[in-house]
């Protein structure tokens, strides 16, 4: 698990000309961070008498970030295995007609299995962390609205990032109704994401003076 070692080992080898770990992975990486950032204000929020009033939201939004930060540490582990079924399925013999049809077959399935999956994962997440982000803004302790700010904007790179890893894939697989259907969801959450990002951003800025 890349997390559990030291981070200097993950950027190393991110560098280097390793199959992986690659910008999916760095994709739910910067999610991790953005959602972080977001408990970072929930708790210097929490036990504070000014913000006695929505102490309850704060507990939720700790609930809930905390839970998506999880997800996206996973993914920044399954994002370096996602595409290990691909791999496998090239290398499978191509001598006869049948043998083609077999390993064409395969790849297909890989593509649509973890090797999109993953990365539209990922993208979905980041959405969470950019609503999440505008909680904090609104609510959170006012002294660490910048960190709330930068969640948004983590959120946004996150998205970005995933959404380009899911449409390599995409490419390469050839079902236009499942093709079709991700990017869809894929340009949606990126509008949803980018349109949370200015608010969030407008927002941090009014709040900092």
């Amino acid at each position: 698990m890349y997390l559990d070692g030291p981070m200097r080992h993950y950027i190393d080898k991110l560098a280097s000309r390793a199959p992986e770990p690659g910008g999916g992975s760095a994709a739910a990486l910067v999610g991790s961070l953005g959602a972080a950032l977001v408990s970072m204000v929930g708790n210097l929020t929490t036990g504070k008498e000014k913000y006695q009033a929505v102490q309850r939201d704060i507990d939720a939004l700790l609930r809930d970030t905390e839970a998506v930060r999880a997800d996206l540490q996973r993914l920044v582990q399954e994002d370096t295995e996602a595409f290990s079924a691909v791999s496998e399925a090239y290398k499978l013999p191509k001598e006869t007609e049948e043998q083609k049809k077999i390993r064409s077959a395969r790849i297909q399935e890989g593509l649509k299995g973890a090797a999109t999956e993953v990365p539209f994962q990922i993208c979905e997440k980041a959405l969470s962390v950019a609503r999440l982000s505008g909680t904090a803004a609104a609510i959170g302790n006012v002294q660490a609205v910048s960190d709330a700010g930068v969640a948004a904007l983590f959120a946004d790179a996150c998205a970005q990032a995933a959404a380009m890893n899911v449409k390599i894939n995409l490419n390469a697989i050839r079902d236009p109704s499942f093709t079709g259907a991700k990017w869809q969801r894929v340009q949606e959450v990126l509008r949803e994401v980018g349109q949370l990002r200015d608010e969030v951003v407008a927002l941090t800025y009014e709040k900092m003076g």
